[in-house]
C-alpha cells in the first residue's frame, strides 16, 4: 500500500511539474537565447560592418601589417572563431582564428569591401567572420542563472515537503487503518485505528471506529439471534425442516427426528422426496407445480416413511423463504402427524355417509355413490338401475307400537334384503322406511326385475315388533338411466315418481317408470299448486246435495261437498283435488274452510220457509280429528246461530276401523256436544258391523256403488246388491241408526229403497250438488217441490 499510494502521489507532483514548470522554464531559455542570439547576430553585423570599410584602405594599398591587425583585433572579439580576409586580385588571404573556441555549431558572415576612389566604389576584396551560435545556457547571464538556481530549489524544496507531509499526514494514519482492517480479518476481533486528528483523516478514524463499535455490536446481536433461532427451531415441539432449491433436506429439529426416528447425519442433503411413500411421491413433486411466490404457504397431505419402515399420515405446511440464497435454505416446512386425524375423518366420513340404524347409506352417501355408479356406467357404455323401496302401512307401526318396534322392523327388513345385494349392487336408507337399491353392471334390466320379485317375497313372513307379529308390504318404483334419466338427480326422482304411481295403484309390488307417470305427476303438481292458491283465496265452496225423505219427499238434510272455483279453469273434479290434498297434508286446512262455509250456507238456507230445521253433513277427513275439533265445531255452530243438531259429522271407515281410543274420545265429544255422527260410503271398506256398537253412530249412508248395480244388466250382480242393500238397512234400523242411499239415480231405485224401508236418499234423481247461489234461487222458485218428489 506504502508503495502504492507513495509511489501515485510522487507521480502526480512530478507529472504537475512537468505539465506546468518545465513548459515555462523552457519556454524562458528559448525567449533568453533568442534575445542573445539576436544581440550577438546585431554585433556581429556591426563589427563586420566596420571593419569592413576599416580595411578597404589597407587592401587598395596591399597594406598587409595593417590588414592583420584589424584582422587580429576581430578575432579578439566575443564570440569570434575565424576571420578570412582576400582581395580580388587573389594576392592576399589572411586568416585568423582564435583557438579557445570551439569549431562546432558555428555561422559565418561575409561581406564585400568596397574603396572609394576617384573612379567611385571599388572592390578590393572580402572579409569572411565565423562565430559560435548562441546555445540556451550560454545566453544566460549570471543574475538569470542565479534566479534559475533558486528557482529549481524552490521546486525541489516544496516537492520534499510534500512528500514528506504526505508520508506523514496521509500514508501513517492509513498504514493504522491497514493494519486494524488486516486484523479484523485474520483474528476475527473488531480492531480500532489509534489516530487522532481534527481533520479528514481523523474524521476517517473516528468513523472508522464507531463502525466498528457498531459492527461489533450487531454481531453480537445476530449471534444472540442465530442462537435463539437455533434452540427455537430445536426445541419447538413440531417437527421443523428446510429443503433448498433442489428439495434436498438443509435442515431438521430436533423434535422431528424424535418423531420420525431418523439420525440428522442420514437425512442432511437427501431429497426429500426419497422418504415419501412411493404412492404420493409425483403429488408431492407436483406441489410446486402452479408455482408459489416467495413468502407464501402451500400444503399437502402425503405419507411418510419413518426410520422403522411404518407410514405416518403428514401434513407438510411449506413456505417459500424470501431470504432464499444459494447457500441458504428455499423453503422452511413444518410437517405435523395426522394418522390419528385422518383415521378419524375416515370414521366421520362413514358415518356421515351411513344410516346409524341399518348400517346402510344413508342419502348422502347414496347420492355419491349414485353419481360414481353412473359415472363408471357412461365410460363402460351400461345401464343403472335404481329401485325405489317405501314400506307401506310402516306408519301405523310408530304410531300404535312406538317408534322403537318401528326401528326393529327396519332392521329385521335390512338383515332380509342384504343377502340380496350381491356384486354391483348397493342399498340405502334415504329416510324413515324410504330404502334405494343400485344395480348395475351387465344384465341390470333382468337382474332389477329379479330383485324386485325377491323384495315382494320378503314380506311373506310377518315381522316381529314389541312381541305381535306384523305384516307389511313394499311399494317399490324402478327406473334405469339412461333409458329413463339423464343424471343422477333425475333417475332417484323418476324412481320415486314411479313408487307413488304403485302405492296409488294398490301397493305391494313395482312399478317402472313410464312417461306417462310424469304427464300425472305434473297434473298433480298443478293441483298442488292450485289448492295453494285456493286456500290463500278461498276458491273453496261448499255446495249442497239435497238430502230426501222417500216417504214424503220432504228435504230434511244436505250433504256439503266440496268444489274448487279456480278463477280460470272453472270447478275442478273434486275426487282429484282431495287425493292431492289428502297426499300433502292439506285437507284438514280445505276441510275447515268447506265446513265454515257450510254452516255459513246452512244458516243463509234455514231462513226459507220449511228449511228451519234442516241439517248439513260434513265429511271430515282423519287428518282433522284432533282432540279441539268438538271445541272448534262449538265455536262456528255458535257463530251462525246453529243447533249442534242440525250438524251431521261424516267420517269413513278408515277413521274407526284401527279402534284408537283418541279416536272414540273425540267423536264420543262432538256426540255428547250434540251433532250426530253418519258413517259415509258404508261397505266399501273394511266394513264391521262392530263400528255400530263400539263408537256412538247415528246414520249409516249406504255407498252408490250398491245402489247403482241395484238395476244392472247382470241380474246376479243386481240380486246380491239388493241382499246387501236391504241387510244393511235392517242391521243400521236395528241398532237405531237411520238410513240413508247415496247415489239414487232412477226411480226404480227409490221404489226398492222405499220397499225395503230405507230412510232416506240423495242423488241425481233429486238435485245435483248446487252452489249456494243457485240453490236459494232453486229453493225460493218452488217451495212445494219436496212434496212432488214423494211419487
Amino acid at each position: 500500500m506504502t508503495h502504492s499510494v507513495e509511489s501515485r502521489f510522487v507521480a502526480i507532483i512530478s507529472g504537475a511539474l512537468l505539465a506546468v514548470v518545465a513548459p515555462l522554464f523552457t519556454l524562458f531559455l528559448a525567449l533568453s537565447s533568442q534575445q542573445a542570439a539576436k544581440s550577438l547576430n546585431e554585433q556581429i553585423e556591426i563589427l563586420v560592418s566596420a571593419n569592413a570599410q576599416a580595411l578597404s584602405k589597407p587592401l587598395w594599398e596591399l597594406d598587409i601589417e595593417s590588414v592583420r591587425r584589424i584582422s587580429g583585433t576581430l578575432v579578439a572579439e566575443r564570440g569570434v572563431r575565424a576571420v578570412k580576409v582576400t582581395d580580388t586580385l587573389g594576392k592576399l588571404d589572411i586568416t585568423d582564428s582564435n583557438p579557445q573556441i570551439d569549431g562546432n555549431d558555428l555561422e559565418q558572415i561575409s561581406r564585400q569591401i568596397f574603396f572609394q576612389s576617384a573612379d567611385g566604389p571599388r572592390n578590393v576584396g572580402r572579409l569572411t567572420v565565423q562565430y559560435v551560435r548562441i546555445g540556451w545556457f550560454a545566453a544566460l547571464n549570471q543574475m538569470e542563472m542565479a534566479f534559475i538556481s533558486i528557482f529549481i530549489i524552490a521546486i525541489l524544496t516544496v516537492f520534499g515537503a510534500a512528500i514528506v507531509g504526505n508520508r506523514i499526514m496521509i500514508i501513517k494514519p492509513l498504514m493504522r487503518l491497514t493494519a486494524a482492517i488486516e486484523a479484523t480479518r485474520r483474528l476475527g476481533s473488531r480492531h480500532h485505528v489509534d489516530w487522532r486528528s481534527g481533520d479528514e483523516m481523523g474524521r476517517l478514524a473516528k468513523s472508522f471506529n464507531e463502525m466498528q463499535i457498531q459492527l461489533d455490536r450487531e454481531e453480537r446481536e445476530l449471534k444472540r439471534a442465530h442462537q435463539l433461532m437455533k434452540e427455537t427451531y430445536n426445541l419447538t415441539p413440531a417437527m421443523l425442516f428446510s429443503l433448498d432449491a433442489d428439495d434436498t433436506i438443509s435442515a431438521v429439529s430436533d423434535y422431528w427426528l424424535l418423531a420420525t426416528g431418523h439420525r440428522r447425519e442420514d437425512v442432511l442433503g437427501r431429497p426429500f422426496r426419497t422418504l415419501v411413500a412411493p404412492a404420493d411421491r409425483d403429488r408431492y413433486t407436483r406441489r410446486k407445480g402452479g408455482g408459489i411466490a416467495a413468502g407464501t404457504a402451500s400444503d399437502v397431505t402425503i405419507g411418510f416413511v419413518c426410520a422403522d419402515g411404518r407410514i405416518m399420515d403428514a401434513l407438510i405446511a411449506e413456505t417459500q423463504l424470501v431470504s432464499a440464497a444459494v447457500d441458504l435454505p428455499a423453503s422452511l416446512s413444518v410437517m405435523t402427524d395426522v394418522t390419528e386425524l385422518k383415521q378419524s375423518e375416515l370414521r366421520n366420513h362413514h358415518q356421515a355417509i351411513s344410516d346409524y340404524l341399518t348400517g346402510l347409506l344413508n342419502r348422502q352417501g347414496f347420492e355419491a355413490a349414485l353419481d360414481t355408479r353412473i359415472a363408471e356406467a357412461d365410460i363402460a357404455g351400461s345401464e343403472v338401475a335404481c329401485l325405489f323401496i317405501d314400506l307401506d302401512r310402516f306408519k301405523a307401526i310408530n304410531d300404535n307400537l312406538g317408534h322403537a318396534a318401528g326401528d326393529s322392523v327396519l332392521r329385521q327388513f335390512v338383515q332380509r334384503l342384504r343377502p340380496l345385494i350381491g356384486e354391483g349392487a348397493s342399498a340405502s336408507r334415504l329416510g324413515g322406511d324410504e330404502f334405494a337399491i343400485l344395480v348395475t353392471g351387465k344384465a341390470v334390466k333382468e337382474r332389477a326385475a329379479t330383485l324386485c320379485d325377491q323384495v315382494v317375497d320378503l314380506f311373506d313372513l310377518p315381522f316381529q315388533a314389541e312381541g305381535q307379529h306384523v305384516r307389511l308390504s313394499a311399494s317399490m318404483g324402478l327406473a334405469f338411466y339412461p333409458l329413463h334419466a339423464d343424471s343422477a338427480a333425475e333417475l332417484l326422482q323418476k324412481s320415486d315418481m314411479a313408487m307413488y304411481e304403485r302405492k296409488r295403484e294398490g301397493k305391494n309390488g313395482a312399478q317402472v317408470y313410464d312417461p306417462a307417470i310424469l304427464d300425472r305427476t305434473r297434473e298433480r303438481a298443478e293441483i298442488e299448486s292450485d289448492i295453494e292458491a285456493a286456500l290463500a283465496s278461498h276458491w273453496f265452496e261448499a255446495h249442497f246435495q239435497q238430502i230426501v225423505e222417500i216417504e214424503t219427499g220432504r228435504i230434511i238434510g244436505f250433504e256439503a261437498l266440496m268444489r274448487m272455483r279456480h278463477p280460470r279453469k272453472g270447478l275442478l273434479p273434486p275426487a282429484a283435488v282431495i287425493g292431492v290434498a289428502e297426499e300433502t297434508g292439506s285437507i284438514g286446512q280445505i276441510g275447515e274452510q268447506i265446513f265454515e262455509d257450510a254452516i255459513a250456507n246452512l244458516a243463509r238456507v234455514s231462513r226459507l220457509p220449511g228449511l228451519g230445521d234442516t241439517y248439513v253433513a260434513v265429511n271430515f277427513s282423519p287428518l282433522q280429528f284432533d282432540g279441539h275439533l268438538a271445541t272448534y265445531l262449538a265455536g262456528v255452530l255458535n257463530r251462525y246461530d246453529i243447533r249442534p243438531s242440525r250438524l251431521v259429522v261424516e267420517i269413513t271407515e278408515a277413521v274407526l276401523m284401527h279402534d284408537n281410543p283418541e279416536i272414540r274420545r273425540i267423536l264420543d265429544s262432538i256426540h255428547q256436544l250434540g251433532c250426530r255422527i253418519a258413517i259415509d260410503d258404508f261397505g266399501t271398506g273394511y266394513s264391521s258391523l262392530s263400528y255400530m256398537s263400539r263408537f256412538p253412530v247415528d246414520i249409516v249412508k249406504i255407498d252408490q256403488s250398491f245402489i247403482r248395480s241395484l238395476d244392472g244388466s247382470r241380474k246376479e250382480v243386481a240380486e246380491k246388491s239388493r241382499m246387501l242393500v236391504e241387510g244393511i238397512s235392517a242391521i243400521s234400523h236395528k241398532m237405531k241408526c237411520a238410513v240413508i242411499a247415496e247415489g239414487v239415480e232412477t226411480e226404480d231405485q227409490r221404489n226398492f229403497l222405499r220397499e225395503i224401508g230405507v230412510d232416506c236418499a240423495q242423488g241425481y234423481l233429486y238435485a245435483k250438488p248446487l252452489g249456494i247461489a243457485d240453490l236459494m234461487t232453486t229453493l225460493s222458485r218452488s217451495n212445494d217441490e219436496p212434496k212432488s218428489m214423494a211419487g
